[in-house]
């Protein structure tokens, strides 16, 4: 079965299997969502400096009394205007979380075990001096190792330092939403950006629906979802009209700190190669859902169709 036959089989009720369990459940709650956000950065773009582009983002937030998570990576503000832009996100009480120094791809063979946990302390000296900094580890490209070395390494070393995962059940490909955005403006300053606040907010609900009806699938239940996202251009433009999108879909919109009490966080899933949305990674340990599972769970090239043929 394919995704979309998935989805409509669901419907608004369907009997789950939970591990070898199985009861009926009516959807009768609001779905809930956090925003959590990835590499913050001052990049230029469409006549915007990049502290304007962190202010829309930021003011996004604020009219809907939204407090995101933002997972840092030290080399992209490593800097005193860096630095200034972490202070924003901290003064207005949004979580600044630890995404590594370099971005490096863990499942690459260059990468050794020691060389990023290192880097995981280099990320934290430039986030853990904000107030609103907290012991939360986002890894790069959503990889978590390819070896069972490196997955339970780095979990040693993470529980070690006092850290707590700071996965996302909602992955999606909004960065590669963003570079056809940019790409356009590049040759088009004046392009209409509707197509791409279109496909944008599409794509984020459908991606929605399938993690949410895969937690039910798999879990038995719901869970308070986080969302990842980047910070961008597209977001600078957008995230005000994703947030209201949510709302009228009939999602709940919690704040981050809120979606990570949830116990699902704590969840540590045992598959090869680790990583991907954690409702994904569940699904792939629990060994159910192969039908229904792509791999890497998202990916530029799932997106790259359906945007050639609406020409953006």
């Amino acid at each position: 079965m394919d995704r979309r036959s998935f989805l409509r089989a669901l419907g608004v009720s369907a009997t789950i299997a939970s591990f070898g369990n199985t009861r009926a459940f009516t959807r009768t709650h609001k779905p809930q969502v956090a925003i959590t956000m990835d590499d913050p950065r001052l990049q230029q773009a469409h006549g915007l400096t990049g502290e304007q582009i962190n202010r829309k983002i930021l003011d996004a937030l604020d009219r809907h009394k939204v407090k995101a998570a933002l997972f840092v990576c030290g080399m992209r503000v490593d800097s005193d205007a860096g630095r200034a832009l972490l202070g924003t996100w901290s003064d207005a009480k949004h979580t600044l979380g630890n995404h590594t120094y370099s971005h490096w791809y863990l499942h690459s063979k260059r990468i050794t075990l020691p060389a990023f946990c290192d880097d995981i302390a280099r990320g934290e000296s430039v986030a853990s001096t904000f107030p609103q900094f907290r012991k939360l580890f986002r890894f790069p490209f959503f990889k978590e190792g390819e070896t069972a070395e490196k997955r339970d390494g780095v979990r040693r070393f993470l529980s070690n330092k006092g850290y707590r995962m700071g996965r996302a059940t909602i992955d999606a490909s909004d960065w590669a939403i963003d570079a056809r955005l940019l790409a356009r403006l590049q040759k088009q300053s004046d392009a209409d950006l509707a197509p791409y606040r279109d496909f944008y907010l599409a794509h984020i609900a459908e991606r929605s629906r399938y993690y949410d009806d895969l937690a039910h699938q798999v879990l038995g239940g719901p869970v308070r979802h986080t969302l990842l996202i980047h910070h961008n251009l597209l977001n600078a433009l957008f995230l005000d009209d994703l947030l209201r999108s949510y709302r009228d879909k009939g999602w709940q919109v919690i704040s981050a700190d809120d979606a990570y009490r949830d116990p699902v966080y704590q969840r540590q899933p045992e598959i090869l190669p680790a990583g991907e949305s954690l409702i994904w990674a569940l699904a792939k340990e629990a060994g159910k859902f192969e039908s229904i599972l792509r791999y890497p769970g998202e990916d530029e090239p799932y997106e790259k169709p359906r945007m050639d043929a609406l020409n953006l």
